[in-house]
C-alpha cells in the first residue's frame, strides 16, 4: 500500500518534470557559459550602457519626457488605451467561453462517454476541443499579424487577436472544470428528466461558476501584460509608443511609458484579487 501511494501517478510525473528541468539545464549549460553573463565585465558593460543613454539621451536635454507633464498625460492616456483593448479582449474571450464550455465537456456532450449514444452533441464535442486546441496554439502575435492582413491596425484588431487565443485557453479550462466537479448533481436532474439546457443551468452553473469567473480574472492579469506586446504590431497603446519611443531612441519617453506599464498591471492585479475573493 505504501509502495502505491509513492509510486502514484502524481508522483511520477513530478519526478518526470525534475528529470526534463535538469536535461535542460545541463544541455544549456555545456554550450554556454552562464558564469560569463554574470562576471563583473558584463555589469559593468550594462553599467556603461545606461551612463551612455543617460548622457547622450537625457541630460543634454533642457526638458526630458518624465519632467513633462503632457508627455505623462499622453502615457496616462495610452495606459486607458491599453487597459481597453484587455476589457475587451477578455470579455470577448470569456463570454464566447461561457456559450460552448457545456458542449466542450465530455460528461455533458456525451452520456456514459460513448459517443454512439448523442452522435450529433459528440461531433459538436470534438469540433469545439479541435478548436480550443487551434486557438491556443496559435500565439498571441501570430494571430495579430493574420488580422492586420485583413483589418486596420487599432484596438479592435489588438482585441480580437488576443481574445482567438484566450477563447482556446478559457474554453478548455472551463470544460475540465465541469468535467472534474462532481458528478451527482448532474445524473440526478436527468435521472428526473431535466433536459441539457436544465442540467446546464441548475445542475452545472451554479457549481462551477465561481471558479470559472476565478480563471476569466487570471486570464485577464496576464492579457493586460500581453497587450503591451501586441500592441507593437496590432493594437494602438503603450505597445505602439514603446516600439516608436525605441526606435528613435527617446529613452527618457520609454522611462514614462515603463513606469506606466507597471502602474497599470499592479492596478490590474490589485483590482483582480478583490475580484477574485468576491467571487468566491
Amino acid at each position: 500500500m505504501m509502495y502505491t501511494k509513492i509510486f502514484s501517478w502524481p508522483f511520477c510525473s513530478f519526478l518526470l518534470f525534475c528529470f526534463l528541468a535538469l536535461t535542460s539545464w545541463t544541455i544549456v549549460l555545456k554550450d554556454s557559459d552562464l558564469l560569463e553573463f554574470f562576471s563583473g565585465g558584463s555589469l559593468n558593460g550594462v553599467l556603461d550602457n545606461f551612463r551612455h543613454i543617460y548622457n547622450s539621451q537625457i541630460s543634454g536635454q533642457s526638458d526630458p519626457a518624465f519632467l513633462s507633464f503632457e508627455s505623462w498625460y499622453r502615457a496616462v492616456f495610452l495606459s486607458f488605451r491599453t487597459l481597453l483593448v484587455s476589457i475587451l479582449a477578455i470579455g470577448l474571450a470569456g463570454f464566447v467561453a461561457l456559450l460552448t464550455f457545456a458542449s466542450g465537456s465530455r460528461n455533458l456532450a456525451m452520456e456514459g462517454n460513448s459517443p454512439i449514444r448523442r452522435p450529433f452533441s459528440s461531433l459538436i464535442f470534438y469540433l469545439l476541443r479541435a478548436l480550443y486546441t487551434v486557438t491556443r496554439s496559435v500565439p498571441e502575435l501570430i494571430w495579430a499579424m493574420l488580422i492586420v492582413f485583413t483589418m486596420q491596425a487599432g484596438i479592435v484588431a489588438g482585441a480580437l487577436a488576443l481574445a482567438i487565443h484566450n477563447f482556446g485557453i478559457l474554453g478548455r479550462l472551463c470544460s475540465e472544470v465541469v468535467e472534474n466537479m462532481d458528478q451527482r448533481a448532474i445524473r440526478a436532474l436527468r435521472s428526473s428528466g431535466a433536459s441539457s439546457a436544465q442540467v446546464v443551468l441548475y445542475g452545472v452553473f451554479p457549481d462551477v461558476l465561481p471558479q470559472l469567473l476565478t480563471y476569466i480574472l487570471y486570464r485577464w492579469e496576464v492579457v493586460i501584460r500581453t497587450t503591451v506586446v501586441v500592441g507593437f504590431i496590432a493594437a494602438e497603446g503603450l505597445g505602439r509608443q514603446l516600439r516608436l519611443s525605441m526606435s528613435w531612441f527617446h529613452y527618457d519617453e520609454v522611462i514614462v511609458l515603463l513606469t506606466c506599464y507597471v502602474a497599470l498591471v499592479i492596478m490590474v492585479d490589485i483590482v483582480s484579487g478583490f475580484l477574485r475573493k468576491m467571487a468566491a
